[in-house]
């Protein structure tokens, strides 16, 4: 087993055993205990009380991060000639059709999120077995697949996120960078948790929020206190 650095050991330290934290202390106490020289994402695990197995208890939302990302969100935006510049407006990093389903055919899939019209899902379809397994390919339900691209295009550039929830009912997230405030930290927080509240499948028995933790990529992860709507609302 490795030993802990100065900075994991004074980091543990600041942690207290067994404590549920309120987003704001959480968010807080992030930072602190933080040391990563590079600017490190801040992820949110929820353990949900759902069965994943059963379509009425599935969980699969979007929300808009208040604060962003801080990411640079790369956006394929497939569309017909007459969307293409009302696109390109809103910010989408590649724009077209043909030729990008035969860039994607081919392998290419430097892009982050894929936008597209009903219209064009005849020939995006296809493209499914290229696109599904990296969580790339357009959905309705998030909003991904529409008439009006340029508003599904601003909304991602300005931290717009899907999520669902995978087999073991946990759903994982990236809500910010470690560089933000404490503020804008706790505000992604709480955002990204009233979501998954508000879908909150009728199917669900018992206990529904069973546990959240919040992290950076390199942090011990801060449990927080799901029995308290502060986590969500304050």
């Amino acid at each position: 087993m490795s030993k802990l650095t100065k900075n994991q050991k004074l980091s543990s330290e600041k942690i207290e055993t067994g404590k549920a934290y309120t987003i704001s202390e959480a968010s807080k106490l992030l930072k602190e205990i933080t040391t990563t020289k590079f600017d490190a994402s801040v992820d949110m695990d929820v353990r949900l009380g759902v069965d994943p197995r059963k379509a009425n208890q599935m969980v699969r939302g979007v929300v808009t991060l208040p604060n962003g990302t801080g990411k640079t969100v790369r956006v394929l935006c497939l569309c017909t000639p007459d969307k293409e510049a009302e696109a390109k407006e809103a910010g989408a990093d590649y724009v077209g059709l043909d030729e990008y389903i035969e860039k994607i055919k081919g392998g290419w899939t430097d892009i982050d999120v894929v936008i597209t019209m009903p219209s064009c899902m005849g020939k995006v379809g296809p493209l499914g077995r290229v696109l599904g397994p990296r969580g790339l390919m357009p959905n309705p339900k998030s909003g991904t697949v529409t008439m009006d691209v340029a508003k599904a295009v601003s909304e991602v550039k300005s931290g717009k996120i899907d999520f669902k929830v995978d087999k073991s009912g946990i759903i994982h997230s990236s809500i910010g960078k470690i560089s933000f405030t404490p503020e804008q930290i706790a505000g992604n927080a709480r955002a990204f948790l009233a979501t998954i509240i508000k879908l909150k499948p009728a199917a669900a028995k018992g206990t529904y929020l069973k546990s959240a933790y919040i992290s950076t990529t390199m942090s011990k992860g801060l449990k927080l206190d799901t029995k308290s709507m502060d986590n969500a609302e304050k």
